[in-house]
């Protein structure tokens, strides 16, 4: 199974071309700087991410046209693709690419602009039900673990409504 998944920000906006022939077809390309998830040493020159080369093609490569920035947080998943080209010095040159087969926003647009790290990228809203992505969501009382029923669940505290919950 090839299948990858990364989190991380635009390193520049995307750089879009459009295929020859019969059907043009849009092919983005951009980098993603991604975290690396371990202790920092304290090596002042020690790099802490990575930078991966994505590709999208079609309407994903549409998609970063328009909403894309650098800076941008995204979410991507796809497979890896290796391939290899002789460079003009007659070097042999291998390249690493994500072939993005899915891509959405992994912040806000309030989230970025408040940052200040991709500011303004003015994509449509990611409404998914009533929740406001900008917006904190509201406290909730914290249950008492010592609460627990015989069965080894805890009750619902007061104040809770069924409609809060996320399941059903």
């Amino acid at each position: 199974m090839n299948k990858v998944v990364l989190m991380g920000r635009l390193t520049r906006d995307p750089y879009i071309s459009y295929s020859q022939g019969e059907r043009q077809m849009a092919i983005a390309r951009y980098t993603l700087a991604v975290d690396r998830r371990m202790r920092r040493t304290g090596n002042p020159g020690e790099q802490t991410a990575d930078f991966i080369s994505c590709v999208a093609f079609d309407r994903a490569a549409e998609f970063a046209e328009k909403y894309l920035r650098q800076g941008t947080r995204i979410a991507v998943s796809g497979r890896i693709q290796t391939g290899s080209y002789t460079n003009r010095e007659g070097q042999k040159v291998y390249t690493t690419d994500v072939i993005v087969e899915d891509q959405e926003f992994a912040e806000s647009k309030a989230s970025s602009q408040a940052g200040g790290a991709g500011a303004g990228f003015g994509a449509p809203s990611m409404d998914r039900g009533n929740a406001d992505f900008g917006q904190p969501l509201p406290s909730m009382p914290k249950p008492d673990p010592g609460s627990a029923i015989g069965d080894g669940f805890m009750n619902i505290p007061d104040g809770v409504d069924d409609e809060g919950l996320p399941f059903n």
